[in-house]
């Protein structure tokens, strides 16, 4: 009996040998000739040092730049022809110490883009309680508390809460746990990757550490002076005979001189 094969999921996002560079006249790139398909549902992680060009592709994905060649397609649809609005209300956006705003409660920064596109009260209210849940917040502990009597983590809590509220197709992250301690960092890291598992949105998570990389990726993808130089699945990743690859690999070794 043939096995069953799988057909491929369809890309969610699509780079098409794109560059962009900063507009002035140094014409310096920033990232050159990306060629990249991100299948609906994959976690994919933009690994690699400051400058590469990983916050870079996140912006050019919603929007909030044009590539200076080439295109991408969100949902099959060019940047460039969608509304900037929709495109960016459509795709949930997570930056390092979430980027709450002061002056609004958790429930009101978590239900910011609900009210945005008119839901009703109660819709709304039903949806922040959820999401508050789902990120392991208490919603009458933590709906009418401010950003600031909020610990990091439960800023970033809030911050990916707010990024889902509307249910988006995909979700972006850039760096969301890079401030935080240790403890609470690998604690987040650990709970998102299982709620990416139950959610099943098209994820493209930016880091520098390769260690949270190999935890939340379906695949890496790593960048090196604005190009892919290696793109694999976490358990191959560290078998790719890149010098990029190894310098990165090299942060997985034991301190010298520690002991157990």
């Amino acid at each position: 009996m043939n096995a069953k094969i799988t057909p491929p999921r369809p890309n969610a996002i699509e780079f098409r040998d794109v560059s962009f560079h900063i507009n002035d006249t140094s014409k310096r790139l920033i990232v050159s000739g990306i060629t990249l398909g991100i299948p609906q549902g994959e976690t994919l992680v933009l690994l690699g040092r400051s400058g590469s060009g990983k916050t870079t592709l996140l912006r050019l994905i919603n929007g909030m730049l044009l590539p200076t060649k080439g295109e991408i397609l969100v949902q099959d649809r060019s940047t460039a022809a969608w509304d900037p609005i929709r495109l960016r209300r459509g795709i949930g956006y997570v930056i390092q110490d979430a980027g709450l705003f002061p002056h609004f409660t958790v429930a009101e920064n978590v239900g910011l883009v609900p009210s945005l596109e008119k839901w009703d009260r109660c819709r709304t209210a039903v949806r922040v309680g959820e999401l508050l849940t789902l990120v392991g917040l208490d919603p009458t502990e933590f709906a009418g508390r401010r950003p600031r009597e909020l610990s990091g983590g439960q800023r970033q809590r809030v911050g990916v809460a707010r990024a889902l509220a509307a249910d988006p197709p995909i979700l972006l992250m850039d760096e969301p746990f890079g401030a935080l301690d240790p403890v609470t960092r690998a604690e987040l890291q650990r709970e998102f990757s299982a709620l990416a598992r139950r959610l099943g949105k098209t994820i493209v998570f930016v880091t520098h550490d390769l260690r949270e990389a190999m935890l939340l990726a379906s695949r890496i993808i790593l960048l090196q002076a604005g190009r892919i130089v290696a793109s694999a699945k976490p358990r191959e990743f560290l078998h790719i005979d890149h010098p990029e690859v190894k310098a990165f690999a090299t942060s997985l070794d034991p301190i010298p001189g520690a002991t157990a």
